[in-house]
């Protein structure tokens, strides 16, 4: 056997080297995301070329921006004597001469500090909803929410007796957080009775007795659920909730009223407009479908008939009908069938329908996740000896639930953007009614996409945030079950 034919053995290694540049590092990812094949590198190109092109067709329009002016003729020759002849940009100054009808519509200006108020304590009885328990975020949420809320007021001129009683009081929510942040969640059960008194106004009196009858619904049904079972129970601590409302609060919070007569102006419905009405469509659809869908969802899988029959006629019609056709029956057909003279809110009706709207889809999305959990869960619940009520809260539910989390953030998403469909009911939504109502005015006429940009942006901004929050919250939960 000849040297050559026999084989080379290596009896040291070789130093290590560094890889080659075309495998590491961004020329690696362009390489095999931008251009992994000719068709790929081809598409490549024509998207640089799209966003070269918008970006330099675009951002000389924002460049030239003018935020100073007192009408549209005015930023034309501020954009022209710095621009040139014949240069064209965006006229800012528009946002800055109607910020306050895009914020809060035809609301008392002297009351702004309302809004933001209730805004900032929104906030912050959303904080222990979200993060329940975790004292460092909460802190941290309600110490930023509380200045930043400082600011607004400062900013729209609040006195200094609401700006004083306000820092008590977000003081006192912070030490709360600090020592019992738990305790918080007393803040989220109040918050729709403040929320509501803060933006309406009127006798603080009225809240108090709505408040008074939900703790009366709730002592009744603990004090008889474990007798009768949750449903008779419920139906009673309704019946006497009712019954409080109806005929025996008035009786008490009418000289209560005229003897210590605490109150704020009284603010009319259709005062509200811009972001102010969406919000408070949107918060509060959003706050009672979630478990209106729960509740609709479970009679819908009921063994029932009379309940699954009622929850499967209410889902069906409600999403066999178009969401703006029930606008216009809450704006129009509603006050057929109510007794003469009578003065149903025209708001309060939006809110209505809009929650059986979501409701009903919600619904849906709970029940597709009831659906995906294995038989075996309620055998093991049935095995354990657990009631229905007890089987749904501690087995059933928390799993489904979390299954749902992106079906029913969706939902929640569309539906805040669907709050701008009530411009066609007469109601002054950010994009259509305060947009138009601004373009009226002669000085303002020709703007066009200003205003809806300021719109969309501020939509994308609390969208985003809900989208980033489910997508923590399925992280934390791993609804994956990695």
């Amino acid at each position: 056997m000849t040297q050559s034919s026999m084989s080379f053995v290596r009896d040291k290694m070789l130093t290590q080297q560094k890889p080659p540049v075309s495998e590491v590092g961004a020329v690696r990812w362009v390489r095999e995301n931008l251009f992994s094949s000719p068709l790929n590198g081809f598409l490549t190109v024509i998207s640089l070329y799209v966003v070269y092109w918008i970006i330099a067709s675009s951002l000389p329009w924002f460049l030239n921006g003018v935020w100073t002016a007192s009408s549209l003729s005015e930023c034309r020759q501020i954009i022209e004597a710095n621009a040139g002849p014949g240069a064209e940009g965006a006229c800012w100054a528009i946002l800055r001469e109607r910020w306050h009808q895009f914020l809060f519509g035809f609301y008392p200006m002297d009351a702004y500090w309302r809004p933001v108020l209730a805004f900032g304590l929104m906030l912050m009885a959303l904080a222990p909803a979200l993060y329940y328990g975790l004292r460092r975020v909460n802190m941290l949420m309600l110490g930023t929410v509380s200045v930043l809320t400082l600011l607004g007021m400062i900013g729209v001129g609040t006195d200094d007796f609401h700006l004083l009683l306000s820092v008590v009081v977000f003081a006192a929510l912070f030490a709360v957080a600090a020592l019992m942040p738990k305790k918080l969640l007393w803040l989220t059960l109040v918050y729709p009775l403040v929320g509501f008194y803060l933006l309406w106004g009127g006798s603080v009196w009225g809240p108090v007795g709505v408040a008074i009858g939900f703790g009366l619904l709730a002592v009744v049904w603990n004090l008889l659920q474990a007798r009768l079972g949750a449903v008779v129970a419920g139906g009673i601590a309704v019946a006497v909730a009712l019954i409080w409302w109806l005929q025996l609060q008035p009786m008490v919070t009418t000289p209560l009223a005229h003897m210590m007569p605490i109150r704020l102006m009284s603010v009319d419905s259709d005062q509200f407009g811009g972001f102010l009405l969406s919000f408070v469509i949107g918060v509060t659809a959003v706050s009672a479908s979630l478990p209106m869908g729960l509740l609709l969802a479970l009679g819908r899988r009921s063994d029932m008939v009379f309940i699954k029959s009622v929850s499967v006629v209410f889902i069906e019609f409600i999403r066999g009908v178009p969401l703006i056709t029930m606008l216009f029956t809450a704006s129009l057909l509603l006050n057929y069938f109510l007794p003469p003279r009578s003065n149903f809110d025209l708001i309060l009706r939006v809110i209505i329908l809009v929650t059986f709207f979501a409701a009903a889809y919600i619904a849906e999305v709970i029940r597709g996740g009831l659906a995906a959990l294995p038989k075996g869960q309620s055998e093991a619940a049935d095995a354990l000896g657990l009631d229905y009520w007890q089987a749904q809260r501690f087995i059933i539910l928390p799993q489904a639930l979390k299954i749902s989390i992106p079906g029913i953030v969706s939902s929640f998403i569309g539906l805040f953007k669907d709050t701008t469909l009530v411009a066609l009911v007469g109601l002054a939504d950010p994009l259509q009614g305060i947009t138009k109502m601004v373009r009226a005015d002669i000085n303002w006429k020709g703007v066009y996409w200003e205003p809806l940009l300021f719109v969309g942006v501020i939509f994308f901004i609390f969208c985003f945030g809900m989208s980033r929050y489910s997508m923590y919250l399925e992280r934390k939960l791993k609804t994956d079950h990695r």
